[in-house]
């Protein structure tokens, strides 16, 4: 699968879910890439933007989309990566924050 095809298959079912990708397409699918990667790496797709330990078990709270994401877009209008942005993030094409605090690990 390429990149480009995992948009394709992802962002339908994620803006059904009020969730949309980064309109900025080439930052998108360079995380998309990432997680094909690490998909082929590990056997699952961990967020590229963390590191993994590799093991399913401990990962689970980054694999894509992370446990952070809901609260993530809700509170700061995008998750940690900027692959997702808030609906109104989109619509009002305001200025996102510059980070999203990371949670990995505490």
């Amino acid at each position: 699968m390429t990149p480009e095809e995992l948009y394709q298959q992802l962002k339908p079912l994620q803006e059904k879910l009020g969730y949309y990708f980064n309109p900025n397409k080439e930052w998108t699918l360079g995380v998309l890439t990432g997680l094909l990667t690490n998909r082929e790496r590990y056997g699952y797709s961990s967020c590229p933007c963390r590191l993994a330990f590799g093991q399913r078990e401990k990962d689970q709270a980054i694999i894509c989309p992370c446990t952070f994401r809901e609260e993530d877009v809700s509170k700061y209008d995008r998750c940690y990566c900027a692959l997702y942005l808030s609906r109104e993030a989109i619509q009002n094409t305001k200025t996102l924050p510059k980070s999203v605090p990371e949670r990995w690990l505490r």
